[in-house]
């Protein structure tokens, strides 16, 4: 039997990998027609059925299983070692992102990016996957966490910071004083409710009125008023603005991590990354001056608990553990 062209496969991979023919001939950047072509082609090469059609998408038949196995490793293996030498385009940047940071800070300031680099084009993913630039398939990310990370530069946007948020409704024309939050529903005990309670006073309820796993639904449930969340103030202050949510209180509290932009040193010769970092340092430092200006006086911090004070410049600082 004649060998199948490379390319039958790859869509054969993709359709298998996908289990959807619309999803996969997106991805391929290929019409749903093209597509089916291709694989009832291969499907007749072979002499056998691959997929199982069906209202829910595609199955595989044993013999696709099977195919699929022997087929994909050897395909990503071709594709990874061709990655690195693929030639990049001084006018792409390739961005991963936090889906909640870029929902919540970068889209709103986007428009400011765009519109100063007319002639550059972002690809940006939103994805929390750990980000491997050996792959060459990323230029930077935005990440929120230690700011540790091998092998890579990570560079400081700025600190986040936690308050307690409520929707109006909830409130109805009430708010609770510090002691008396803890009589509140409050949501997500992952939070580090315990340390706001420990340095602003009251005590920690017994009971939360419910988890959630991703800081982008807590923020949802606050708006819908099922309880009051520890908020980020990356997320929540598009929402206090709007009048969304309201900040209980002028206090706030340290979190434990930060947002930096981090990528390898390589992408400091790349025109486009060259354009995003000097902007998005530049978005950092307004978003940190009004943020600082919105403090007010905060209680002294206890042991192993910062108090607010003044966010200094984002320097560049060599790492030494992967990016988040």
């Amino acid at each position: 039997m004649e060998r199948p062209p490379l390319n039958a496969l790859q869509v054969f991979v993709t359709a298998a990998r996908a289990k959807n023919m619309t999803r996969a001939a997106e991805r391929l950047h290929l019409t749903v027609s093209a597509l089916s072509h291709q694989v009832r082609a291969l499907e007749q090469r072979l002499g056998y059925s691959l997929f199982k059609r069906g209202p829910r998408g595609l199955a595989l038949t044993p013999e696709g299983t099977l195919l699929l196995d022997r087929v994909a490793p050897h395909l990503d293996a071709i594709d990874s070692a061709l990655r690195p030498m693929r030639a990049r385009r001084e006018n792409v940047l390739s961005l991963s992102a936090m889906p909640s940071f870029a929902s919540g800070w970068l889209m709103p300031r986007l428009p400011h990016f765009v519109a100063r680099h007319p002639d550059l084009e972002l690809n940006l993913d939103s994805s929390i996957e750990v980000v491997d630039f050996a792959d060459c398939r990323y230029d930077a990310a935005l990440r929120y966490g230690p700011g540790q990370w091998d092998g890579v530069v990570s560079e400081l946007l700025f600190e986040e910071w936690l308050t307690p948020v409520a929707s109006p409704a909830l409130l109805a024309g009430q708010r609770p004083t510090l002691e008396e939050l803890a009589d509140w529903p409050l949501l997500c005990p992952e939070d580090p409710w315990p340390l706001w309670f420990e340095k602003f006073g009251g005590v920690a309820p017994k009971r939360f009125v419910a988890s959630f796993s991703d800081s982008e639904t807590r923020q949802r449930a606050a708006v819908e008023g099922i309880g009051i969340a520890l908020g980020r103030m990356t997320m929540v202050r598009p929402l206090i603005e709007s009048g969304m949510l309201i900040a209980l209180f002028p206090e706030r509290l340290r979190a434990r991590y930060a947002h930096y932009l981090v990528h390898p040193q390589r992408s400091r010769s790349h025109a486009a990354f060259s354009a995003f970092r000097e902007w998005v340092l530049e978005e950092a430092a307004i978003f940190r001056a009004t943020t600082d200006a919105a403090d007010v006086r905060m209680p002294v911090a206890k042991a192993g608990v910062e108090a607010v004070q003044p966010l200094g410049g984002a320097k560049p600082r060599r790492t030494t553990a992967v990016a988040r």
